[in-house]
């Protein structure tokens, strides 16, 4: 039996650390929103980019958010989920654009168009548990659904 176990905060970043698609949230004065983004991650940070139009481009600087990865696999019933919290930045200087980019660490988005907003998340906490069978058997949908 597989039971939820809860993973350090270095087990939580080498989880994220190869990047790929998570989801940031946040509050804003009409309730929360959620947004999914694909993203990569440099020692303490998540990085992300998007439009400077877009309701989060407008929205997400300065703003406290949490970032969610999770990871299922349905063969072997098991899986992992990830949330670091922090303060989302954009990123508005060159070189800290650069610094990214000379170090592999530039996001590169899925969406077409021109994703020129660079954000980072450096997180506060990070925390994350890890699951199996027995927690998975009871959310998965029946077969005939």
């Amino acid at each position: 039996m597989n039971t939820p176990r809860e993973l350090d905060h270095v087990e939580c970043a080498e989880r994220i650390r190869d990047g790929g698609i998570g989801r940031v949230a946040f509050a804003t004065p009409a309730g929360p929103e959620i947004y999914p983004v694909n993203f990569t991650v440099d020692s303490r940070a998540i990085h992300f980019r998007t439009t400077p139009h877009s309701r989060l481009g407008q929205l997400i600087d300065g703003k406290d958010v949490a970032f969610e990865v999770d990871h299922l696999n349905w063969s072997s019933r098991m899986g992992w989920s990830v949330v670091a919290k922090g303060r989302a930045h954009v990123l508005d200087d060159p070189d800290d654009v650069n610094q990214l980019r000379d170090a592999g660490h530039e996001p590169r988005p899925w969406a077409q168009g021109m994703r020129l907003l660079y954000v980072r998340i450096a997180w506060k906490e990070i925390t994350g548990r890890e699951v199996g069978e027995e927690w998975l058997s009871s959310a998965r949908p029946a077969a005939n659904s």
